[in-house]
């Protein structure tokens, strides 16, 4: 038996092979025969062959014994198997007795009916109600929750055993940050004339320091006032600059002084712009990127790990708010002259004249320290039938400076009721979402999207293709009346979609009526900036991002922010005691949107929406470079934009054309339209320097708006190049098959 086992084995070893076409020709084809070994290993060997045959094994010569062995065995194996049947089917039947009841056969169960999109979002809309949030804003009510405090932990844990008990397998992030605190034993100051002001209020990462210098007013502190003060040759250089809050972020307003020399900046709420008491105190950070930046670009684990290095964003100089009462006593006294009536520089103070300083010296002293603390983000997901490793996030921050009613409350109580909303649907109405929802509640917001940016630096090799959209709901209902946005252009589409389908929290119609239907984009769109909580998602990660905010009409802030008077009473005038009703909106607009991506076979990204705002950025280089130099083209770039648009019409022909309930299929086109934001993350450029890689959204030289005002020739062509590059890397990515690539650009 032995003989004739290896004779058969040593048959079937001389036929195992596959053959592989490497290079055909017009006489012949050469072939690359690979040999499938008994212990798994492989040979290779080159052959010709003619035409190109089908696999015929080479002919082999065995001797006579072999053959007659493995006739003689599969005979025997023949005659066995006769035997065996014969003797079971030779048994003679025994009829068991069978006591139990008659039962039918089993009917079969009609497969089960997707729901309609129409009756699940009719559904979600029953569950959000202003008695359900009439409760959770007061279960999540908590003021003073600063990030890693006793009361932040606590709120966390509250939120976990929510989503614990939702059996939305929940689970915890902890990150190790820094994050600076006033030194109580030591007070922030600011000393003018004979006056000294002790301060309460301050700006999280400001630099240490006691400075003096000349008095400067700078309206804003954009660059564009910086101008004005320069022309009406008041010295930047040297000087602390006073500024009034608002337009831009603290962040930039002190990285705007840093760059015109100035030592110092004092920054305060004038009476035009907020409705304040004379000693309300503001809080906030002038941190110009996000995340703890003592550890860019990797996850704050444990300090311990890391190399001590700093964030590029982090300033040089002291940065210190101050009320309005000592606002007031400064600009008094600050002389200098005053700037003209065009130049927007007046306030809303009647007792001061707004004049541009250069006088008088005053001192800042900052004594801020870093302390170590331990935050939590929890996460609970509800997960897909079909896609279940494609995840959309809705997130919201749950710590606060003050109150934080408006900050950080409502957005939580959002949260945690949309996961409740779409736990139940899954668990009694039949809703089968086709991909993952995940819910986050995040830690230090408060402090630059602390927590959020640590959660994207920790898992950055891969977060970005599994996320595929990320709905912020930070500052959802700041007022009524009004309405505003901020979102990637792939989600305009939907965004469009979405105030059609919800209804307005003022009078009747729909949110679409309400911003003025066929203006709606510039009446609701505004650009993203940089301390929107969905920031990071965008120009961080490349993951499409959305915030949006119910607001009063004709206002685009809510004033109170890192205030005290952040409460529910102050957001009950804001909303005319209608809080509850707008807040229940508010979440079926971000349920509504969350729906369309996750049930919808075709991802609700909508690639065409960025054509407009390709063109006009393209544009404006074409502009800059036309005036700068005859010698350097852009058209190189415009091409890549016309490969990008290219690209993006060959994608909406192949959705035309193919049949969209093939799962498969639809699973192809969706990575392909995933591909398209993370693409536009500029690949030659660090994270750790250049957080915030976005070609279009980003910040640094790499990005088409700095492009557009380089005035270096060589830096011109050098970011000219590699943002081409960029761009027709992301049509490449678009594209999907690597044969129906462009060559030309």
């Amino acid at each position: 038996m032995d003989q004739m086992r290896l004779a058969f084995n040593g048959v079937v070893r001389s036929v195992r092979y596959s053959r592989f076409p490497l290079q055909p020709t017009e006489n012949g084809e050469r072939h690359l025969e690979v040999k499938l070994s008994e212990d798994g290993t492989e040979e290779f060997t080159d052959v010709e062959a003619e035409g190109s045959p089908s696999f015929r094994p080479a002919p082999q010569n065995y001797s006579r014994c072999s053959i007659a062995f493995l006739l003689l065995g599969t005979l025997l194996i023949l005659i066995v198997g006769y035997l065996v049947g014969y003797i079971s089917h030779s048994k003679p039947k025994v009829e068991l007795l069978n006591c139990s009841p008659v039962t039918q056969a089993p009917v079969a169960q009609p497969a089960e009916v997707e729901m309609d999109f129409k009756n699940i979002s009719q559904l979600l809309a029953r569950k959000m109600t202003r008695e359900a949030f009439q409760k959770t804003l007061g279960d999540f009510e908590n003021p003073g929750c600063s990030a890693g405090s006793d009361k932040d932990m606590s709120l966390a844990n509250s939120i976990f055993d929510e989503f614990k008990k939702l059996e939305m397998d929940p689970w915890t992030d902890i990150h190790d940050v820094q994050l600076p605190i006033p030194d109580s034993q030591n007070p922030n100051k600011v000393q003018f004339g004979s006056e000294d002001f002790s301060l309460t209020g301050y700006l999280a990462y400001s630099a240490t320091d006691r400075v003096q210098g000349k008095l400067v007013y700078g309206n804003y502190g954009r660059k564009e006032d910086l101008d004005i003060v320069n022309k009406n040759k008041v010295e930047l250089k040297g000087c602390v600059l006073l500024v009034r809050a608002g337009k831009i972020s603290f962040a930039e307003q002190v990285a705007n002084a840093a760059d015109r020399g100035a030592s110092a900046v004092l920054i305060y709420p004038d009476e035009a712009d907020y409705n304040y008491v004379a000693d309300t105190v503001l809080y906030g950070h002038v941190h110009l990127g996000s995340g703890d930046p003592y550890t860019p670009g990797f996850p704050s684990f444990n300090h311990t790990q890391f190399p001590p290095t700093r964030s590029s964003g982090l300033p040089e100089i002291p940065a210190q708010t101050i009320t309005r009462s000592v606002a007031v006593k400064l600009l008094q006294k600050i002389g200098g002259p005053e700037p003209d009536e065009t130049s927007g520089f007046k306030g809303g103070f009647k007792q001061v004249s707004y004049r541009l300083g250069g006088v008088e010296n005053i001192t800042v002293e900052v004594n801020n320290k870093l302390v170590n603390k331990e935050i939590h983000n929890v996460f609970g997901v509800i997960k897909g039938f079909d896609d279940p490793d494609r995840y959309i996030v809705l997130g919201a921050q749950r710590d606060a400076w003050g109150s934080g009613y408006a900050r950080a409350t409502v957005g939580t109580s959002v949260l945690v009721q949309l996961a409740k909303a779409f736990r139940e649907m899954v668990e009694n109405d039949g809703f089968r979402p086709k991909r993952s929802l995940v819910f986050a509640s995040w830690s230090a917001g408060e402090y630059g999207s602390v927590g959020a940016t640590e959660w994207l630096e920790g898992y950055m090799a891969s977060i970005d293709k599994k996320v595929f959209t990320y709905i912020s709901l930070d500052g959802v209902v700041m007022g009524k009346g009004g309405f505003m946005a901020s979102a990637s252009p792939l989600l305009y589409s939907l965004l469009e979609t979405t105030m059609k389908e919800v209804n307005s929290p003022v009078g009747a119609g729909t949110v679409y009526n309400m911003a003025g239907e066929t203006m709606w984009e510039a009446n609701v769109m505004r650009p993203m900036t940089i301390d929107d909580p969905a920031y990071p998602f965008l120009a961080f990660s490349g993951i499409p991002s959305v915030s949006f905010h119910f607001i009063k009409p004709n206002s685009e802030v809510y004033t109170y922010y890192g205030t005290q008077l952040d409460t529910m009473d102050q957001l009950n005038y804001e909303t005319n005691n209608q809080t509850n009703e707008i807040t229940a909106i508010a979440a079926q607009f971000a349920g509504q949107m969350a729906l369309h991506l996750v049930h919808d076979h075709l991802l609700s990204l909508d690639v065409n929406r960025y054509s407009k705002t390709l063109t006009k950025a393209v544009a404006g280089v074409y502009k800059h470079i036309r005036l700068l130099s005859q010698d350097l083209s852009p058209s190189w770039l415009n091409r890549a934009r016309g490969s990008f648009q290219r690209a993006a019409s060959n994608l909406y022909n192949d959705i035309a054309n193919t049949n969209l309930d093939d799962k498969e299929a639809c699973r192809i086109l969706n990575n392909r339209i995933m591909m398209v934001e993370h693409s536009l993350l500029s690949p030659y450029v660090s994270p750790v320097k250049v957080p915030f890689r976005h070609l279009l959204f980003g910040r640094g030289s790499h990005t088409l708006a700095s492009i557009a005002e380089t005035t270096d020739v060589d830096e011109l062509h050098t970011q000219l190049a590699l943002a081409t590059w960029n761009l027709q890397g992301c049509a490449n990515a678009m594209v999907g098959n690597i044969w129906d690539l462009d060559e030309e650009i």
